[in-house]
């Protein structure tokens, strides 16, 4: 039977639409997870903040009839400068979500990258899927566990390693905390109420394939969700990670190196030397290091620092075509799409995923033909504006290269 699209999607004009839709469809507790940040939420804040401040600048007579949006990523044709980040517990926010967004990514011309905390494991998306797809790496402690990851993307035919580094310690997400999240979910007398008017999101669920970490079989105490993640995590993620672990990477893993977690210029010159074909420039979507700066803001100083020694992409509040022209523009060869992409995939499964990558697309088409750029792989540093605002601080390019 052909499952009902919310009337909702069908008019759904941005990527806040397809929030609101999301809120409506599933349980508070997993609307909050993908919605919300690390303490104070502070640096998720900045991400949008910033972004924001950022003013393109416009241009006119100039003939943009012919457009491109197109750019290569890693040395592969890729349709729009973007890719789906990775994000843990989509199979939750959708039966089989995992397998729905890379479906619509790849439908699209952009990678997807499943992460290592996904409900559906590797082999359930290679099997369901026509081509590579990235996979994003905890490196955890127990180096046996590591291994065994890296080997079944091999085997998976993953086209490219996504090292996430910034979790050396696993920050605390208030609201997980608050609505007592678990996976897989558990019917409660505070959640009976919420899970029993969301039928459609109930029922997918229970028909995916899986309900619980896919990666992490044998490892994770599944029946303790979030708790039982948070203790296994804390034994598991490595406050000793060093540069000298990229290493040991590399003599396992073959092929293209992205390595995600990066603020700093020393240590994305740092990354480069160690081989990595491209940096997320990346503060965990404000759900890690709470005061930190926006990703927006550390982009320029790494651009500068590094060159064109790895390619860069940023993450971190992306939520308009616009914004993926202020990060372009700012220094990165692509954007990695997350929350943005998630929204679509708890409103409307697959059918969400591909709206929110077309939402994003034609806003990044409309707003590169009024700047007068009409190659996605052209747009640089002279297509935003560096404007003084009222309070006096720093103009928003200016302010961005002092963090």
């Amino acid at each position: 039977m052909k499952k009902r699209t919310p009337a909702a999607l069908r008019t759904a004009a941005s990527i806040e639409d397809l929030r609101a839709e999301a809120r409506r469809q599933i349980p508070r507790a997993l609307f909050d997870y993908v919605d919300r940040g690390s303490y104070a939420e502070q640096t998720l804040q900045a991400n949008r903040r910033d972004l924001d401040r950022l003013l393109l600048r416009q241009r006119v007579l100039v003939d943009v009839s012919k457009r491109s949006l197109g750019t290569t990523l890693l040395g592969e044709p890729v349709a729009l400068p973007m890719a789906l980040a990775p994000v843990g517990l989509c199979g939750l926010l959708h039966g089989d979500g995992e397998i729905h967004a890379c479906r619509a990514a790849q439908a699209a011309g952009i990678p997807f990258t499943l992460s290592t905390l996904s409900i559906a494991s590797i082999e359930d998306v290679a099997a369901a899927v026509e081509k590579p797809f990235w996979f994003q790496l905890y490196m955890w402690r127990d180096r046996g566990v590591t291994r065994s990851l890296i080997e079944r993307a091999i085997a998976a035919k993953c086209s490219a390693l996504v090292v996430t580094v910034d979790l050396q310690a696993l920050a605390q997400r208030h609201a997980d905390i608050r609505n007592g999240l678990t996976v897989p979910p558990r019917v409660t007398l505070r959640n009976a109420l919420e899970i029993a008017l969301r039928p459609r999101w109930a029922l997918g669920v229970l028909r995916g394939k899986r309900r619980t970490f896919g990666n992490l079989a044998g490892h994770v105490p599944d029946a303790d969700g979030v708790n039982g993640l948070t203790r296994w995590s804390n034994g598991q993620f490595d406050p000793g990670l060093s540069w000298a672990d990229l290493d040991w990477i590399r003599g396992v893993w073959p092929g293209k190196l992205i390595v995600k977690g990066i603020l700093n210029p020393d240590d994305a010159a740092l990354a480069a030397q160690a081989g990595a074909s491209a940096i997320v420039v990346s503060n965990h979507g404000g759900r890690q290091l709470d005061g930190t700066c926006s990703t927006i803001a550390a982009l320029p100083p790494i651009r500068d620092r590094v060159g064109d020694t790895a390619e860069l992409i940023v993450d971190g509040g992306i939520r308009s075509g616009q914004d993926v022209l202020r990060g372009l523009a700012a220094g990165a060869r692509a954007c990695m799409v997350g929350r943005a992409f998630v929204y679509g995939l708890a409103a409307a499964g697959q059918a969400g995923v591909a709206r929110a990558i077309r939402i994003l697309g034609r806003e990044l088409d409309v707003s590169m033909a009024l700047c007068g750029v009409a190659r996605a792989a052209d747009i640089d540093r002279r297509h935003l504006m560096s404007p003084t605002p009222p309070d006096g601080r720093p103009g928003a390019v200016r302010a961005l290269r002092q963090c």
